[in-house]
C-alpha cells in the first residue's frame, strides 16, 4: 500500500526541502515524481528482485557513499543539514529505507549535482525525462512513459 501522497509532500518532502534551503514546485514534484515511479510511492522499500537499492527513493548504498564522498564532503553546511535528519543508528545505508525525511534529503542532493536546470514544475513529460537522464540514467530500466503513468497514479492532484 502506498504513502498517502499528501502527508509525504506536506509532512516530509516539502519541510525537508525547505529546511535544507533547497525548495521549488519543481524540486518538489521531482521528488514526488520519482517516489511515485521509483517506488510506487513508498509500496516498497527494499528492491525488487533482491538489488541493493533501498527505501522510497530507492536509492543503492554505493549512490548514497558517492553523494557523501564527491560532494557532501566539500559542503560542510549542507551536510550539516543533512547528517541532522540521521537517527544514530542504523547505518546511513540501512536509513534510507527507514528514515523517509533522510531519504527525501539525500535524494535532493542526487538532483542537485545535475547541472541541467530543473523542468517547469507542471512539466510532467519534462520531469519525467530529468528523472530518467538523471535519476533513472540510461541503463536503468524504467521509462519516462512509466514515470508519467505513476506520477498521475499516485500523486494525481496531490
Amino acid at each position: 500500500m502506498p504513502i498517502n501522497a499528501n502527508q509525504l509532500r506536506q509532512s516530509i518532502v516539502r519541510p525537508v526541502l525547505q529546511n535544507l534551503g533547497l525548495w521549488s514546485q519543481a524540486a518538489e514534484n521531482l521528488i514526488m515524481g520519482t517516489a511515485a515511479q521509483e517506488s510506487g510511492l513508498g509500496t516498497y522499500v527494499e528492491q525488487v528482485g533482491g538489488g541493493p537499492a533501498r527505501g522510497i527513493f530507492q536509492m543503492e548504498p554505493a549512490t548514497l557513499n558517492d553523494c557523501y564522498v564527491n560532494f557532501l564532503d566539500y559542503r560542510a553546511d549542507l551536510k550539516g543539514k543533512i547528517d541532522a535528519y540521521l537517527a544514530p543508528q542504523p547505518d546511513k545505508a540501512t536509513q534510507l529505507a527507514t528514515n523517509n525525511a533522510y531519504a527525501a534529503a539525500m535524494c535532493r542532493v542526487r538532483y542537485m549535482r545535475v547541472s541541467a536546470a530543473l523542468p517547469d514544475a507542471n512539466d510532467i513529460p519534462g520531469l519525467a525525462a530529468y528523472w530518467k537522464q538523471y535519476y533513472n540514467t540510461a541503463g536503468g530500466k524504467g521509462t519516462t512513459d512509466e514515470f508519467i503513468a505513476n506520477y498521475n497514479r499516485y500523486l494525481g492532484s496531490s
